[in-house]
């Protein structure tokens, strides 16, 4: 994992890490038997790439443009679902027709702009109605404060609390690699997202499990060719930055009546 101060850059929807660590950490995308096409995932790792490289500071609106739109969804990436009914890091059905894999870093203000704007809407009208499940991967970009933030992401969800210290991460804009999220201000969240044991929490952080738990989630983006976050997958459908909400509300409908199609074609075979 990269521990550098990256250089100011980011796509307009999008924010993106330094290029060095891009051209070090980008896997090949032969490289991975689950997704079993090369074209499905260089077609993904395109549409990531297509965003202007534009500096955007935290708290800035972000401009949303049409390279940013999503891409046809491909079956071959649905098997990245990990759909483990336990996963503190995932809410929803792990049954849900519909699952939304997010990539993405606590240091990144368009990843902030989509936990605030968007996600509570994705709740209400789908999560909570059983249609649609999102599953957390960490894929900190910006360094050390991105790392320790992942790490104690991952800690809190062993006391069931990540979503709540999502909340508390994501609550309002935040400059980078500026102490925001530096040890002291990771317990001062913790506490407010109700963890009550700071010793375990700062103890799973500093384990061997946590680092390798973040860096599996990083190397599953980077083979991907996941360069800038944040970056999701609805149903194997590719989106990056912090679209609009309809953008979002859009592909879950459509991959729900993808999928309740693919239901009622399969029974009627049997």
């Amino acid at each position: 994992m990269t521990g550098s101060t990256p250089s100011s850059s980011a796509s307009p929807s999008s924010s993106r890490p330094p290029s060095a660590s891009r051209r070090s950490r980008r896997r090949t995308v032969a490289a991975v038997a689950v997704l079993a096409a090369a074209a499905v995932t260089a077609a993904f790792a395109l549409t990531l790439d297509d965003a202007d490289n534009r500096e955007e500071k935290a708290g800035d609106p972000a401009a949303v443009t049409a390279s940013a739109a999503p891409a046809p969804a491909d079956e071959g990436l649905l098997a990245l679902a990990r759909r483990d009914a336990s996963d503190p890091l995932a809410i929803g059905r792990a049954d849900a027709p519909v699952v939304l894999i997010e990539y993405s870093d606590f240091q990144c203000p368009f990843c902030g702009r989509f936990a605030r704007e968007t996600k509570p809407e994705l709740l209400r009208s789908y999560v909570d109605k059983g249609t649609l499940r999102i599953e957390w991967r960490n894929f900190p970009i910006f360094g050390e404060e991105s790392e320790q933030a992942a790490l104690a992401g991952w800690a809190a969800g062993r006391q069931n609390k990540f979503w709540e210290f999502h909340d508390v991460a994501y609550g309002k804009p935040r400059e980078r690699n500026t102490g925001a999220f530096d040890a002291e201000n990771l317990v001062a969240m913790a506490r407010e997202a109700g963890i009550a044991d700071i010793e375990r929490l700062q103890a799973d952080m500093a384990s061997d499990e946590a680092r390798g738990a973040v860096r599996a989630d990083q190397e599953e983006g980077y083979t991907l060719g996941v360069t800038s976050t944040p970056a999701f997958l609805v149903n194997g459908r590719p989106i990056l930055g912090a679209q609009p909400t309809d953008t979002f509300e859009e592909a879950v409908e459509t991959a729900a009546k993808a999928a309740k199609t693919a239901n009622t074609t399969k029974g009627a075979g049997r």
